[in-house]
């Protein structure tokens, strides 16, 4: 899998943080940290926004295994949440506004 570069950077007290967590064994790498908090950042952005339907875990299954494979195409993770509840954003946008 081909995963593209970022730059990026974190004050000292982060960065301990993220060595900490590979030291200890949670992570292979600071990468593999950093990139477990960014994916956790989205899908709890993601909260609420499918339907529960009787069959939850299997739906945040097939979307944790969409979001695992390269290359992330964010439209269309966006468009999976429009298919269980097509009037979410809707009602967002009207909280917003």
């Amino acid at each position: 899998m081909v995963m593209e570069t970022l730059q990026i950077r974190l004050n000292k007290k982060l960065v301990q943080e993220v060595d900490a967590l590979v030291k200890e064994g949670r992570y292979s790498s600071r990468s593999e940290a950093i990139r477990d908090a960014v994916r956790r950042q989205f899908w709890h952005s993601q909260v609420g926004t499918i339907k529960n339907d009787g069959d939850s875990v299997k739906q945040i299954r097939k979307i944790r295994e969409k979001l695992s494979k390269e290359p992330i195409d964010l439209d269309e993770i966006n468009s999976l949440s429009k298919t269980f509840w097509p009037s979410n954003r809707a009602k967002t946008a009207r909280k917003i506004q």
